[in-house]
């Protein structure tokens, strides 16, 4: 028999669709789960917006106010895409209500934000799940099996790099990504919290780090109304860029390994230029979003001059066999999403975590922190090994 869960998504920006397209999807792609998603309400504070989205996708009401969704008893797992600066209060507080939550990085604006959703989750003892969706294609798992094994040698080295334009034209829109209050610490807790939890999620906890950041476009324009996704303005009010457009990082594991993360938001050129190169001592292997289910491995007992083969990810790997039938059928965005969705509802009904939870968050925001501080000091920063 398959059980009901009346779930909710709170604020509906582009991220609040993919949500909602998610629970749409996943029954179908894992008709096995024992829960099935119902829409129940969709909060969003942008007039018009909560009822476009009851309209096209079924929800069963609406609401400016996500304080209603934490009071509504038929809700009983909250999705939480609302920007940076209120996920410590929504997040708190869906949970404080006994509500499941799926909620999008960085969890907050700082480690102590994260931390106080994570606690909140575990007194409740609700199941909290992360927006870490580069952990869930199924190339980066196989990945991670095979560095585990031992299928390239003890790790050396390692380069995670995250690199796009959204913010690169001069005429974005000086929205609240933009401002400390409300963005933290803009490409850190972007796209950096991606970088640092695929960092862990492959090698294992980061030990120590320095780190240098910069803001390269230092003025916006202010919008003059309601905005969604990378808008632009043009003409209005010049407004001071507050957070980081750029971070790059040395690191060095517990394991002994070495590494580089480095994330920029204004590349001009670079479109979800995300990735990966993992060096050991026998071997490497090479992952790049770009092409999502492709590995480029190297093995072997050549050393010098030992080529690089690339590798489809296939049915055995990840969740893979649940979208395509045989390797080199692409999977795309959305769909890791679907399995996070998937995770997360599995999760919830067998009251058991899978995949990237909340405290998962915790240790990413932890090293988003030392970044922080390392860029300020200008020194080498431990990170927190209780995170």
């Amino acid at each position: 028999m398959v059980d009901a869960l009346g779930v909710a998504v709170v604020g509906f920006g582009w991220m609040g669709r993919v949500h909602t397209q998610a629970y749409a999807r996943v029954a179908h792609h894992f008709p096995g789960l024992p829960l099935r998603p119902e829409l129940v309400t969709v909060a969003e504070e942008v007039p018009g917006r909560a009822e476009e989205a009851a309209a096209q996708f079924g929800f069963a009401s609406t609401t400016r106010d996500w304080r209603d969704v934490a009071a509504d008893p038929r809700v009983g797992a909250v999705s939480i895409t609302a920007p940076n600066f209120l996920h410590r209060e929504i997040g708190v507080a869906m949970a404080e209500a006994g509500k499941h939550i799926w909620i999008e990085k960085p969890v907050g604006l700082t480690a102590q934000d994260a931390r106080a959703v994570a606690d909140a989750v575990t007194q409740a003892g609700v199941q909290g799940a992360v927006g870490f969706n580069y952990r869930n294609a199924p190339a980066v798992e196989a990945a991670r099996e095979l560095i585990a094994s031992g299928g390239i040698g003890k790790v050396t080295h390692a380069r995670v790099r995250l690199f796009s334009d959204y913010a690169a034209h001069p005429e974005g829109a000086l929205t609240w990504r933009y401002e400390r209050e409300r963005g933290g610490s803009g490409v850190l807790g972007d796209l950096a919290s991606h970088g640092a939890d695929l960092a862990r999620f492959l090698l294992g906890d980061i030990a120590s780090l320095t780190a240098d950041t910069a803001v390269f476009l230092p003025e916006r324009a202010r919008p003059a109304g309601a905005t969604a996704g990378h808008s632009r303005a043009s003409g209005g009010e010049l407004g001071a860029v507050e957070n980081e457009d750029y971070v790059s990082c040395l690191l060095r594991f517990t394991s002994g390994a070495r590494g580089v993360l480095e994330a920029c938001r204004v590349s001009v050129g670079e479109q979800n230029n995300y990735g990966f190169e993992v060096h050991g001592t026998e071997g490497a292997v090479f992952w790049d979003f770009r092409r999502m289910n492709e590995l480029g491995v190297s093995r072997g007992t050549g050393y010098q001059d030992q080529p690089v083969s690339t590798v489809y990810v296939g049915p055995g790997d990840g969740e893979f066999g649940a979208f395509q039938p045989g390797a080199a059928n692409a999977m795309g965005y959305d769909d890791l999403k679907v399995i996070e969705a998937y995770r997360f509802l599995r999760s919830v009904a067998e009251g058991v975590p899978y995949g990237a939870t909340v405290a998962d968050a915790v240790r990413s925001a932890t090293v988003l922190d030392a970044m922080v501080r390392s860029a300020e000091d200008r020194t080498w920063v431990t990170v927190d090994a209780s995170a």
